[in-house]
């Protein structure tokens, strides 16, 4: 598979997880919240789970937007954007482990572990114009 097909293909994964939890917590929040990973920090709060979806689903539309272009500068900056979101995601559980047990906090922080190096990788693929047509002039200039 090229770079541009591996890109575009975590794109697809990163952009699929967001439309999925968005929807998730937007149409059933008391069902996301009755996760062990989600619930051990009370008290139940609809209107943050509500905002959350909402976030979800609006980086699933960045995310979504760089699938469908394959523009450097909108790849770049939705894998940021996710990469900044993954990171103060996985610092905040990081630091709030202790009610879950030692085996699911462990598959907790491995889980929000990969959402931080999938991104990180990406970006990787991305930053040196390669899988946007060659050099970056040519990764910036509008198709024919």
């Amino acid at each position: 598979m090229s770079r541009r097909a591996w890109l575009r293909a975590g794109l697809g994964l990163l952009a699929g997880t967001q439309v999925v939890l968005g929807l998730a917590i937007v149409l059933l929040p008391e069902l996301f919240w009755k996760w062990p990973w989600v619930s051990h920090l009370p008290p139940y709060n609809e209107h943050l789970l509500q905002d959350f979806g909402g976030a979800s689903l609006a980086l699933a539309v960045v995310l979504c937007a760089a699938v469908a272009a394959m523009e450097r500068r909108l790849v770049l900056t939705a894998l940021v954007a996710y990469l900044v979101n993954s990171v103060a995601h996985l610092l905040f559980h990081a630091r709030h482990l202790e009610p879950l047990p030692a085996a699911s906090a462990a598959g907790f922080m491995a889980l929000l572990g990969a959402a931080v190096l999938l991104p990180a990788v990406l970006l990787w693929l991305a930053a040196d114009g390669s899988a946007f047509g060659g050099t970056d002039a040519e990764a910036r200039r509008p198709a024919p």
